[in-house]
């Protein structure tokens, strides 16, 4: 099922939109953004999603069926909050006190669009940021060498500036662990750093002023030297899981201080890996060989082998998030798309089909060819698609939004376009366009439980989003660039 990006009126979501223009040349051979708040509709609108996943989103999201009902036999989709309220007080539950889905069907509408708020302007490009599990810290890293650590609830303070360590090209990815004492960062090299993210020393040059312990990936034989593209913590903290351009997946394990799997998983770059769930079984992969793959630790058939393959994708896979149940994820594409997946429905071995590309591409600094646009794979295997967004230049990322605020009604994503979009998981609309950035949007995080949004841009700006703000003026449009000056 395809979806394509449309917009809402703001009267029929009841959503405050950002109109914030942005100035950079537009991807896709001057395809227009749709603006936020348009009552446009795309003219190959499908229905929407009809899925297992579509109930379970609705049931995470929906309110009691007693407030719910208006009048005997007839519901509404979207209960107000002043009905909620008074719900509550009545006791409509017969539990006292909101269910989790109340309290979801309440905040999810309150979409973190108002804004944006300069949380940091660098002179090079950010490539990074993360929302710790909590939302008390957030991790942004860039091009230069610098990973900075703020702290959230002292008014995003910075914690600790970190200079990394044998930097090569750029910071590719950080991760927090689930006890946010240590941060680790890859770069294209085969060693991963360690820092301790909380010690009370704010500037942490490498070996100067801390340090930044390297985690080598590599088999130690002096062999071809690959970088990491991807790096996750365990939810226990104990393994890390990695990427790499040598089309191979890592697990590192933290007690042992030693690399204890290796796996020839793709035929092309590994640019995204991710655990499953929080039992650590299942990995989840993609890559530049247009596949995803699920890998089950607890039964390898065979060395390499994976539990399945999911085919879709008619070009590389950029990103991975997973939804938290070992069940379903979603992945961006190159060809720019956003695909939901039901592990379900994965196959043995990929479907070779040769034919679907008979152009010359390269997304790092070409145009996705028009001709492409509408090609389909024969053996897709996906739940649903979105597209809109425009993934090109970088391995942009995209996430399903908060269990806590929002049941995961949403699906949102960085865009070379300068912007970020948020669709609707189970109808597929465009419901909030993100416009301020000048440079494609690499990475955004929402907080896990406030209606905040970050996002990180190649102009250098770190900015937040909020519903209904922090009472600041948020960044004009037209705002003098800013350049902090950096470490010699």
């Amino acid at each position: 099922m395809y979806f394509f990006a449309r917009t809402t009126s703001v009267d029929e979501m009841g959503y405050a939109m950002s109109r914030l223009e942005t100035e950079s040349e537009l991807c896709d051979g001057g395809k227009t953004i749709p603006e936020a708040g348009s009552s446009k509709r795309a003219s190959n609108w499908l229905n929407n999603l009809d899925h297992e996943i579509a109930q379970v989103t609705k049931l995470k999201s929906s309110p009691h069926k007693q407030l719910a009902e208006l009048v005997p036999g007839m519901h509404k989709s979207s209960v107000s909050t002043v009905k909620m309220l008074v719900g509550r007080e009545a006791n409509y539950s017969a539990r006292g006190r909101f269910s989790a889905a109340d309290r979801c069907h309440m905040l999810s509408r309150y979409l973190p669009v108002n804004g944006p708020w300069l949380v940091d302007q660098m002179s090079t490009r950010a490539y990074v940021s993360q929302f710790s599990a909590d939302g008390s810290l957030f991790v942004a890293g860039f091009q230069g060498s610098y990973i900075r650590i703020y702290n959230v609830e002292k008014g995003w303070k910075v914690q600790k500036n970190i200079l990394a360590k044998s930097l090569r090209w750029t910071v590719t990815d950080t991760s927090l662990s689930p006890d946010q004492r240590h941060l680790v960062y890859a770069s294209m090299s085969p060693i991963v750093h360690i820092v301790d993210a909380g010690s009370a020393e704010t500037e942490s040059l490498a070996n100067v002023t801390e340090f930044h312990d390297g985690l080598d990936f590599s088999s130690g034989d002096g062999g071809y030297s690959f970088g990491i593209f991807s790096v996750k913590f365990s939810t226990d903290g104990r393994e890390l899981v990695a990427g790499s351009n040598d089309d191979s997946i890592y697990v590192y394990d933290l007690e042992q201080n030693k690399l204890s799997l290796r796996i020839l998983a793709h035929t092309s770059d590994v640019n995204t890996v991710c655990f499953a769930d929080e039992s650590g079984h299942l990995i989840f992969s993609g890559s530049d060989d247009n596949l995803c793959k699920v890998w089950d630790r607890r039964c390898f058939i065979a060395k390499g082998k994976p539990a399945g393959v999911l085919t879709g994708h008619l070009e590389g896979i950029t990103f991975i998030d997973s939804h938290g149940d070992g069940r379903y994820f979603i992945s961006n594409g190159k060809d720019q798309t956003i695909k939901l997946w039901d592990i379900r429905k994965m196959a043995p071995n990929a479907t070779s089909y040769s034919g679907l590309r008979n152009y010359e591409w390269d997304y790092r600094w070409m145009d996705y060819p028009y001709e492409a646009r509408d090609l389909k794979h024969p053996c897709d295997q996906s739940v649903a698609t979105y597209k809109g967004h425009s993934v090109l230049r970088t391995l942009i990322r995209c996430y399903f939004s908060p269990v806590y605020s929002t049941g995961q009604k949403y699906i949102y994503t960085g865009s070379h376009d300068s912007c970020v979009y948020i669709y609707d998981l189970v109808t597929g609309e465009l419901v909030s366009l993100l416009q301020h950035h000048k440079s494609p949007v690499r990475d955004c995080s929402w907080h896990p439980y406030y209606p905040m949004l970050v996002s990180s841009s190649w102009d250098g700006d770190v900015v937040k989003w909020e519903f209904p703000g922090n009472g600041e003026a948020p960044v004009p449009s037209t705002k003098k660039r800013i350049r902090r000056r950096q470490f010699d």
